[in-house]
């Protein structure tokens, strides 16, 4: 058979290549068609508006599916998944076009990469051309100012559902949150996460570190959990339960979300998607919002047009933090990747914490 041309897709100024074109990336599902590599590059060239407002000057790690979607298909989350069908992308790939800009970034670990940093929508629809389906900027943007990576402009409020939890309760915890942010004078911006949770964004800022946005979920977390008893911060999950867990380590350094009009590596290309409160408070299923429909939805405007008109300061929920300290409540854990941070909890399960193993800033014992 012979192999199938490349194709060109229109991104702003520029025509951007797609190699195998007719790549069945997604497969057709009761509600939706297939969806061909050359369908995503089109998806991300018609949402340019809101997915470069996203984007835009962020450093950005891809999360790329060379090989499509498929039931069993794993996504590489470490070195060791030699076998998986997907991985993250941390550096600029080999071959990028000479308009792809990057900018250095540094890991947790103090290492450094140069990472993809879009200026353009050409950017996103090559990504595209490289089997990428979900972006994953960081919370911060580059400009003149050398420190301007280090001071994120973005609190992100991941509100994950765990078993027993459905879409509907993260909607109504969502809810609660923009109660909170509101009383403190913040508006928050909402988005479905693409699958069961849903997203709260605040633009914040840059005068801020990353540990101190961490904190400010962690306070904001706190306080919507002493509110409602189906919000937890409880970092192991055998302590969540049935609640709606408040992701504050999303706040982390190289720690992202996936991008406002990111395509999520389920069936029907379910869509990361922006909405008003009103509408999210009506949606019942996310599914609905998806590679097919999703573009009809941005030609009357993107409900994040305004996210840039105000940045917010971050003291408001820092004062929860403090006060939550002052009261005895503490640092929470870390990522298990992340060098043993000052006042951090043991990172042991509970369940299998043995008391005197343990001294009380959270070291294991020498000789135990």
């Amino acid at each position: 058979m012979a192999k199938t041309p490349a194709a060109t897709v229109q991104a702003g100024d520029r025509e951007v290549r797609v190699s195998s074109p007719d790549r069945v990336i997604y497969e057709a599902t009761d509600a939706t068609g297939e969806v061909t590599k050359l369908m995503v590059a089109e998806y991300f060239a018609s949402v340019e508006d809101g997915l470069m407002r996203a984007l835009r000057d962020r450093p950005t790690a891809l999360e790329r599916w060379p090989s499509g979607v498929r039931e069993g298909f794993k996504l590489a989350t470490g070195p060791f998944d030699k076998d998986a069908e997907a991985f993250y992308q941390k550096r600029v790939p080999k071959g990028a076009p000479d308009y792809l800009e990057s900018v250095e970034i540094t890991f947790p670990s103090g290492r450094h990469a140069e990472e993809i940093c879009p200026t353009e929508i050409a950017v996103p629809v090559w990504c595209a051309h490289m089997g990428t389906l979900t972006f994953h900027p960081w919370p911060v943007r580059r400009t003149d100012d050398p420190g301007s990576l280090d001071r994120p402009d973005e609190l992100r409020i991941d509100l994950d559902p765990q078993p027993g939890t459905t879409f509907g309760d993260a909607v109504r915890v969502a809810g609660v949150v923009r109660e909170l942010l509101a009383e403190l004078g913040i508006t928050g911006f909402v988005k479905t996460s693409g699958n069961r949770g849903v997203h709260v964004y605040v633009r914040i800022e840059p005068r801020w570190e990353f540990l101190d946005v961490r904190h400010a979920a962690i306070g904001l977390g706190r306080e919507l959990a002493r509110r409602d008893d189906q919000v937890t911060t409880a970092w192991w999950k055998e302590e969540r339960g049935e609640r709606i867990f408040v992701d504050f380590n999303q706040n982390n350094r190289d720690r992202t979300i996936a991008s406002a009009y990111s395509l999520r590596p389920k069936p029907g290309a379910p869509v990361s998607t922006p909405l008003t409160w009103a509408e999210l408070a009506d949606l019942k299923d996310p599914r609905a919002l998806n590679l097919f429909t999703v573009p009809e939805r941005v030609a009357d405007g993107d409900p994040w047009a305004e996210i840039d008109a105000e940045a917010f300061s971050l003291q408001p929920l820092l004062d929860l933090w403090e006060a939550q300290v002052e009261a005895g409540e503490g640092e929470l854990n870390f990522p298990p990747d992340y060098p043993k941070m000052p006042g951090e909890p043991p990172r042991v399960q509970p369940s299998k914490k043995v008391a005197e193993h343990w001294d009380e800033d959270g070291n294991r014992v020498e000789g135990t």
